[in-house]
């Protein structure tokens, strides 16, 4: 059994980008995050230490924005699905990353990636 925990339009300000004038300022990101995971133990013990803490999940993507700078999107992806499979009790982590300012003539442009935790 597979349930899902999920966050939606996480928004984080950050230095990201390849270009001069993308490492002046902060920019908007959006996380999308799709955890999968197992409910049974906190649905029987009805207590949030046996559940995957969106907001600790949430903390923690924030936390790693704010603290290292890379260039690629995908790079950040490849950083945060490890961080999460290996700090949180999921066994497959989807995310998002949506970069709003990055196409004007978009609404947003963005990154979508899978991970599973190695057996």
């Amino acid at each position: 059994m597979q349930d899902k925990v999920f966050i939606s339009q996480l928004q984080v300000n950050t230095i990201i980008g390849v270009f001069d004038f993308e490492k002046q300022a902060k920019q908007p990101l959006f996380f999308d995050v799709e955890m999968l995971t197992n409910f049974a133990q906190a649905a029987k013990s009805d207590n949030v230490d046996d559940v995957v803490d969106y907001a600790k999940v949430s903390e923690r993507i924030i936390a790693h924005c704010e603290s290292t700078q890379v260039e690629l999107l995908e790079t950040l992806a490849e950083q945060l699905t490890t961080i999460i499979l290996n700090e949180f009790a999921v066994s497959q982590v989807t995310l998002r990353i949506s970069k709003p300012q990055a196409v004007i003539e978009a609404q947003t442009v963005g990154i979508e990636i899978t991970r599973k935790k190695q057996s």
